[in-house]
């Protein structure tokens, strides 16, 4: 095997498309895509955002929503990256996207995407890396298995390539944690 070095690039593979949703000062739901981010802790998440008007309404509500995109909303769930809810006022409506006020916190669940982190904000790091407590995770009964919790052969999200820009399926089960290793010891 060859190696070649690219230098310092965001290359984690697979990195999740979350959509990140949020009251703003008149209860009006917006939502934006972002890839940079991740799980920090058992109940932490954090993301990396440059100025938005989600970043404004995190900051005016202290909290927001992350929906992890699935391949059948992959259209809506690009169009909310793609579009600033400062510059299209009906954003929203035209993704086709309806909401539910979070139980939990003072932000929006997406109904159509069917895994939702409801966050409190912790604190803003550096100025862009938004770090949140993830008060409750809910989902679509859809995407349940027996066992009573989310399984990836009902749920289908979609994964971003950082390097080529698009947008994929994950693929299928290869392994089992804390198991196949077992085959060499």
């Amino acid at each position: 095997m060859s190696r070649k070095n690219l230098g310092a690039k965001p290359y984690l593979f697979p990195q999740p498309v979350m959509i990140i949703a949020t009251y703003d000062a008149d209860g009006k739901a917006n939502a934006m895509n972002a890839a940079w981010g991740g799980i920090v802790g058992s109940d932490e998440i954090i993301v990396d955002l440059g100025a938005h008007k989600t970043t404004e309404n995190i900051m005016l509500k202290k909290a927001f929503t992350i929906s992890i995109a699935d391949a059948e909303h992959v259209v809506p769930c690009d169009y909310v990256g793609i579009v600033s809810g400062s510059k299209v006022a009906d954003k929203m409506e035209k993704t086709g996207f309806t909401v539910t006020k979070s139980e939990f916190v003072d932000a929006p669940v997406i109904n159509e995407l069917p895994l939702a982190m409801e966050c409190e904000l912790i604190k803003v790091i550096d100025g862009s890396k938004y770090l949140g407590k993830i008060k409750n995770v809910s989902v679509d009964e859809s995407i349940l298995g027996d066992n009573g919790d989310v399984t990836l052969e009902k749920f289908f999200p979609i994964i971003f390539d950082t390097a080529g820009h698009g947008y994929y399926k994950l693929g299928e089960k290869v392994g089992q944690a804390w198991s196949s290793g077992n085959e060499i010891k």
